[in-house]
């Protein structure tokens, strides 16, 4: 581990999460954001897999799936993982310009069916992230939180898939505002209590949520469940690699994601009746 490896660690440890780190050039960040809005037009008219690019960017766009195969990308969660790497997934939010969309505190490994705590986030700006335009506001220290009790909301303007939310008090004034430009990112622990709020600017919000995992992970949704390795080894056989796109979105990659993606929603969405957020 070098220094920079070691003080991302460091600060992880004490903090349960690390910013700004400079992936990216804006230059670049700007290419993938044009790649990704070419795709959403493309598929205006389709729903269901303009749902799937959003979800899922990286299985459909070879600029997306160098993005999460990085090498800064890459070091920074070997940092905190360790040196075998999988992707769990790479799902966007975006807050469209002058909306209400926000998205309520909450613990991510809440509803994931993981068997453990071996994930981190990096969520790369794609877009300026500022206060104004509805940054994620973390709590310091505290990822060091078990996951607390949640409630469903399913409220219409809330980002997350159940609009859960913490019911335990937490502590704004403690908040910090996790301000990036196109092409940093920050990292960040799947217990960190964490949420932001709405875009009051006219200009889209758009984020990377890229969720990185280690091999010793088990998914209650099956050894079937698919993800990238992007560092190291998987000597476990917990899950099912798959290879980069090899086309952009190609059509039969919408169908095996799809597949992927409903084994993935009966946990997601377990205890709720089959109640689920409409596409967006």
């Amino acid at each position: 581990m070098n220094m920079t490896e070691s003080k991302i660690a460091l600060d992880y440890a004490r903090d349960g999460f690390v910013f700004p780190l400079d992936i990216v050039t804006r230059e670049e960040a700007e290419e993938l954001r044009a790649d990704l809005e070419r795709g959403e037009a493309e598929l205006a008219d389709d729903p269901k897999r303009l749902g799937l690019l959003r979800g899922f960017p990286a299985r459909f766009l070879p600029s997306f799936d160098r993005l999460v195969r990085h090498p800064k990308m890459v070091e920074a969660a070997q940092a905190v993982l360790g040196p075998d790497v999988m992707v769990w997934g790479s799902g966007l939010f975006i807050k469209e310009a002058n909306t209400p969309s926000y998205v309520s505190w909450h613990q991510d490994l809440t509803y994931w069916g993981l068997d453990k705590a071996e994930e981190t986030t990096l969520w790369v700006a794609l877009s300026p992230t500022t206060e104004e335009s509805g940054c994620m506001r973390f709590i310091p220290g505290s990822h060091r939180e078990r996951i607390v009790p949640h409630a469903d909301s399913f409220a219409a303007e809330n980002l997350l898939t159940r609009g859960q939310e913490i019911q335990v008090e937490v502590d704004e004034e403690a908040a910090v505002d996790v301000v990036l430009q196109p092409g940093q990112a920050s990292l960040h622990h799947g217990h960190l209590f964490h949420a932001s709020g709405p875009n009051g600017t006219g200009d889209r919000r758009i984020g990377a949520a890229i969720r990185y995992i280690a091999p010793t992970m088990r998914a209650r949704s099956g050894p079937e469940t698919e993800v990238a390795l992007v560092a190291g080894e998987d000597r476990f056989g917990h899950f099912a690699i798959v290879p980069p796109p090899a086309r952009r979105m190609d059509a039969a990659d919408f169908e095996t994601v799809a597949a992927d993606a409903e084994r993935r929603e009966q946990i997601l969405f377990e205890g709720t009746g089959g109640r689920r957020r409409k596409p967006r």
